[in-house]
This record gives structure tokens, sequence and C-alpha cells, in this order.
């Protein structure tokens, strides 16, 4: 599983960070490791320099072997909060794909 992480000019994509987000998604989805090619994630900060409440965005795209990519989006205060909360719907997207999947 290849992870890409992103980050806009409003949000710190600093070494630490970046290692500590990919050791998480590696920690988060190691049980689909199998079927994950591809995991790419996009911070931003929707406001730029403003104060707002909820503008820092987490978007987790995955690409998945021979499927469709799956996308998911969360906003938070901060970028942290936006990624566990975009990981958690993520998952239980996965869970439902392979779900459906496997009842064909």
């Amino acid at each position: 599983m290849q992870i890409l992480i992103n980050t806009d000019k409003n949000v710190d994509g600093n070494e630490r960070a970046i290692n500590y987000y990919t050791a998480e998604l590696k920690r988060e989805l190691d049980r689909f490791d199998d079927k994950i090619t591809r995991v790419e994630v996009h911070f931003g900060d929707e406001n730029g320099e403003k104060f707002g409440k909820n503008d820092k965005r987490c978007m987790l795209e995955v690409r998945l072997q021979k499927k469709q990519p799956i996308v998911v989006t969360d906003h938070a205060e901060s970028p942290e909060k936006a990624f566990y909360h975009a990981v958690e719907k993520l998952k239980k997207v996965l869970n439902s794909t392979f779900e459906k999947m496997r009842e064909y």
C-alpha cells in the first residue's frame, strides 16, 4: 500500500507529521492492506489565514485493486481531528464495500 500525504500552504506538512499520518494509516487500514494499492491524503485550510470553525479539511482517496476509487472528506477545527474522523468514515465505507463484494 502506497501512501501519499499532500498539504496546502496553510497546513504544516513537515516530515514528522507525514511520518505520523503514514504510520497511523498503516495501523488503521492494516486489515485492508492486500486490497488497497494507494492512499492519498489531502489536507487543506478552507479559510487560509482567517479563523473559522471546522475549516480544516482532510480528504482521503483510496485506490482499490480493479475498483473505482473511494473518497471521504471531513472538516474539523484541526487537521488531526479531521484526519481521524475521515479515517473512521473510510473504515466504514471499506467494510461496507468488501461486505457487498462477499455477498455476490
